[in-house]
């Protein structure tokens, strides 16, 4: 039987039905990936935790086709760090008092004060709707030194008016990412595993570069010609890898079962994180005013679906996705290393929507 969401309207399968062994969510991946060309997790769960998961294929090609997608694979996360990373550590700071999301950065930052960015707001910056450029070039443009890197993007002159419209850019998370180091009074990295992941059990979360065993389970990424190897445990994002591999962008690498601890939580949120109810609620809702595409607050509203319907989504450039769904009460991660075979997305964005389809309706 269909569960019925607010409004009467049939909603999807039960997750027990779904992720059934054998089920649909099991022969769409299994379908999808021979499409994408790549091994692949997936889980999904509600506020109880995980209701189901599978795991398809292998890490690779030559060496790593002995290797298999697992649950405790580490996956380099790509822009999903703007999620595990950068969000909550941002709601940390709004829960606080310490982050407005509505007054320019000039009034309380003062590096930004005086700079182009100094007119541009949190909630702008969480929206992608800040006008900052669209690349971020920023060894070409900087050179190699972190300093330079950071007073480059507060340098840079908008390219439209704040508010205007949505451009996803990694500009606006490393622009978040040093506001919320200033006002935490720490590294990104360090808040996040003390205010998120260390609370949460995600023992398996962190920055890299990783640890050379830690590196041994992770998903390999693209071929690097500087080094001569694969990528693997090093940031694949170009830029996160010139700050250092930290960065409100890209950098942090994690497993399918830590984040499946992750999504649960914003679902049941644990009374010693008592900034995850209000700001998943704040978040989790369309805040860009009638703009294309629709964003909450560092989520995007899951294409394909009307904004009012309430489910979020998030995408790694490396081939990681998350879900969630306050409204239907549940979340869904699939996580590949598409990009290590090629960067050909269509087939991988046709999984990711028909795997949305099935758990969100």
């Amino acid at each position: 039987m269909n569960e019925e969401p607010p409004g009467g309207e049939p909603g999807p399968a039960p997750l027990a039905v779904l992720a059934a062994p054998g089920g649909e969510l099991d022969r769409l991946v299994s379908d999808g990936l021979r499409a994408v060309g790549a091994g692949a997790v997936w889980a999904v769960g509600d506020a109880g935790g995980t209701r189901g998961r599978g795991r398809r294929g292998v890490l690779g090609e030559g060496r790593y086709a002995r290797l298999e997608a697992d649950h405790d694979t580490l996956y380099d996360l790509a822009s999903l760090t703007k999620i595990i990373a950068l969000w909550p550590c941002a709601g940390v700071l709004r829960q606080a008092g310490r982050l407005p999301l509505d007054r320019p950065l000039g009034d309380y930052w003062p590096a930004a004060a005086g700079r182009p960015v100094g007119v541009v707001t949190a909630r702008h910056l969480l929206t992608h709707t800040a006008g900052m450029p669209l690349r971020t070039n920023f060894e070409a443009l900087y050179g190699r030194d972190r300093a330079a890197v950071r007073a480059g993007v507060l340098a840079a002159p908008l390219h439209r008016p704040p508010g205007t419209a949505v451009e996803y850019t990694d500009r606006a998370a490393v622009l978040l990412g040093h506001l919320v180091e200033h006002l935490g009074g720490a590294p990104l990295g360090e808040l996040a595993e003390r205010q998120v992941w260390r609370p949460l059990g995600m023992a398996d979360t962190r920055f890299g570069p990783l640890a050379p065993d830690e590196a041994a389970r992770a998903a390999p990424t693209e071929y690097d010609e500087a080094t001569g190897a694969h990528l693997r445990g090093i940031v694949h994002d170009p830029s996160a890898r010139l700050l250092g591999g930290v960065s409100g962008n890209a950098g942090a690498f994690s497993t399918a079962r830590d984040l499946e601890r992750f999504l649960t939580a914003l679902l049941d949120p644990p009374s010693a994180l008592p900034w995850v109810a209000p700001w998943a609620a704040e978040s989790l809702r369309e805040q860009t005013g009638g703009l294309a595409p629709a964003r909450g607050l560092s989520w995007l509203c899951a294409p394909g679906t009307d904004p009012a319907e309430g489910t979020f989504v998030h995408y790694g450039f490396t081939g990681t996705g998350i879900w969630i769904s306050l409204r239907l009460g549940r979340w869904a991660l699939l996580l590949t290393n598409k990009v290590h075979y090629n960067r050909e997305l269509q087939p991988l964005t046709d999984l990711r929507n028909a795997f949305r389809r099935a758990v969100f309706g």
